[in-house]
């Protein structure tokens, strides 16, 4: 018996040791988004504070809750002491039973109720731990909803923190925007809400799926923050949606002013279904109509002015700015293309096949695409090393092949320096870091094993990490392929099929592939897209019937030219 008690007590031990171990390592990796959940709850709970202590309530209940004459439904006990003002001439004390439940509330209770909830030094408590336990549970709600659905992409802190800035504002504008007599009704306080401008930040910058968590998010803060209001929540909710949804398919930086006018029109007709629903008197919301379809127009515009310092500031992956930088006019492309032209049409091709295999699997075909064009911008500095930019003559045969390595492996870190320099996005500087992870540069490895054998393969490896993006992944094989086929004296449809499974195995086996979320599935359906390509891009031409090869017709000509010039002579 002592033995099995000793065993059990061992084993609830150890897993309590195993629980704390795996708390300690959640907490040292995600520390930052933790403090942020912390921070971002206190400055809500700085905003509730003086949300209540300003509020005309009391035991949780706006004072408009109570009448002369009502039933009481609870018992409020004074829990200060409030001497006679010039406006309320009774005083009370603490301790006192000011209204008793079941009992009808009197006039002298009724004033002695305003008295309270008027009073600068009294705290509704009630209200204030209400709101507190509410905020709390969203918090924890929207930091596991924001966890679940971030998972299969890089985060960057900076997205959370501007999620919380915008979240801090909207509670700030709803819970004080009430008090001023114009926006005290549910429906006069949607005219000044920036939520639908910070969906449309979040839409663009961060993608659709965070911009949704934070309109679901947001509207459930609203909510609280406007008293349990039903019209602000359901108004925020479903004008939150529409906006991330439209500007989801929006690729050109002006087509916001036209998003803004199709917002302004949805918001104002929305506004009038939620008045016929509630039946609401349609003549007291004309001023309404007019500040809600402006609340649209100017989220547009706003937005449009806003995005380009905030891409900036962010360094963020917008499908504007990457619109932008896939622009082959801009200078380092134009340079590229003069400086290194193997290697730009080398990286054309590596972005066709990209992002081909891209929208097959599901993944962001224009990240893949600009990554690609820019994966090898380190090359273009020393570009006569790198055999697609050689003509003839090989530099690598004049020096040693651990020079030739160091060369050659050099261009990854150049080009992220580059990167760094022109302010590219992470997602792209990922790419340039990752497209050749930590593989051996087989070549030149297999060049100085001949002089010395005992090299290892960690000698002449790439100093950077596998990929960590579907992207980033797709874009090294993409990038292996590439460069490989051009091999093939004659590629066929078969022969393409079985050398690019070869090589994208290989990246396979050797763990290229472990730190990136690509399926098999995935894998499957990169490799058909491949060989789809580069089938098209290999195929046979027919010869047309006139058609010579200049270099045998000049060996052909030649002979006759020359009797030619004899019998002149």
């Amino acid at each position: 018996m002592k033995n099995n008690n000793k065993n059990e007590r061992d084993r609830k031990n150890n897993l309590f040791i195993q629980a704390m171990s795996i708390t300690g390592r959640y907490i040292k990796n995600h520390y930052k988004y933790l403090i942020l959940l912390f921070a971002g709850y206190a400055a809500l709970s700085g905003l509730n504070f003086v949300k209540v202590s300003t509020t005309d309530s009391v035991a949780g209940y706006s004072i408009k809750n109570y009448e002369i004459g009502q039933i009481s439904d609870k018992t409020i006990i004074a829990d200060r002491s409030l001497p006679p003002d010039e406006v309320y001439a009774t005083s009370i004390t603490e301790g006192d039973i000011i209204v008793k439940k079941g009992f009808p509330i009197t006039e002298q209770a009724y004033e002695q109720l305003q008295k309270m909830s008027e009073s600068p030094v009294y705290l509704d408590y009630s209200a204030f731990a209400h709101n507190e336990i509410y905020l709390l549970v969203i918090s924890i709600l929207w930091y596991m909803l924001f966890a679940f659905m971030s998972k299969g992409r890089k985060l960057s802190i900076l997205e959370p923190i501007l999620e919380v800035v915008f979240v801090i504002l909207v509670y700030g504008v709803v819970a004080f925007g009430q008090k001023v007599a114009i926006l005290s009704s549910p429906y006069a306080i949607c005219m000044v809400l920036p939520c639908v401008l910070f969906t449309m930040l979040a839409t663009i910058l961060y993608g659709q799926s965070s911009a949704v968590i934070l309109s679901f998010i947001t509207a459930l803060y609203v909510l609280g923050a406007s008293s349990w209001e039903v019209i602000p929540f359901i108004y925020t909710l479903i004008t939150c949606f529409v906006s991330s949804v439209f500007v989801a398919k929006i690729e050109r930086r002006l087509d916001l002013m036209s998003a803004a006018l199709v917002l302004a029109i949805f918001n104002m007709v929305f506004m009038l279904l939620l008045a016929i629903v509630f039946n609401q008197n349609l003549r007291e919301l004309g001023t309404v109509f007019i500040g809600i379809a402006a609340n649209g127009f100017l989220s547009g515009i706003l937005c449009l002015g806003l995005l380009t310092p905030l891409e900036f500031m962010l360094n963020t992956a917008s499908v504007f700015r990457l619109m932008d930088l896939s622009d082959l006019n801009n200078p380092l492309m134009r340079r590229m293309l003069v400086d290194a032209s193997g290697t730009y049409q080398h990286s054309m091709m590596v972005a066709q096949l990209a992002e081909n295999a891209c929208r097959e699997i599901g993944a962001n075909a224009l990240v893949a695409r600009v990554g690609a064009y820019y994966h090898d911008i380190g090359k273009m500095d020393q570009s006569e090393y790198f055999v697609e930019n050689q003509q003839g003559e090989n530099k690598h045969d004049d020096i040693n092949p651990t020079l030739s390595f160091t060369v050659i492996k050099s261009h990854v870190k150049k080009g992220v320096e580059k990167a760094h320099q022109l302010h590219l996005p992470n997602v792209v500087v990922d790419i340039i870091a990752e497209h050749h992870g930590n593989s051996v540069v087989a070549f030149f490895y297999n060049k100085a094993k001949e002089k010395d054998p005992s090299l290892s393969p960690e000698d002449f490896s790439y100093p950077g990490n596998p990929p960590s993006t579907r992207e980033s992944a797709v874009v090294m094989l993409a990038d292996t392929v590439e460069a490989a086929c051009k091999t093939l004296k004659s590629p066929s449809v078969s022969s393409l099929e079985k050398f690019v499974n070869q090589l994208v195995n290989d990246k396979v086996e050797h763990g290229q592939m472990d730190n990136c979320d690509l399926t098999f599935r995935d894998i499957s359906k990169i490799k058909e897209a491949f060989v789809q390509i580069l089938a098209g891009y290999y195929h046979s031409r027919i010869k047309y019937p006139d058609q010579k090869d200049p270099e045998t017709e000049e060996k052909t000509t030649a002979p006759a030219e020359e009797k030619k010039e004899i019998k002149k002579e």
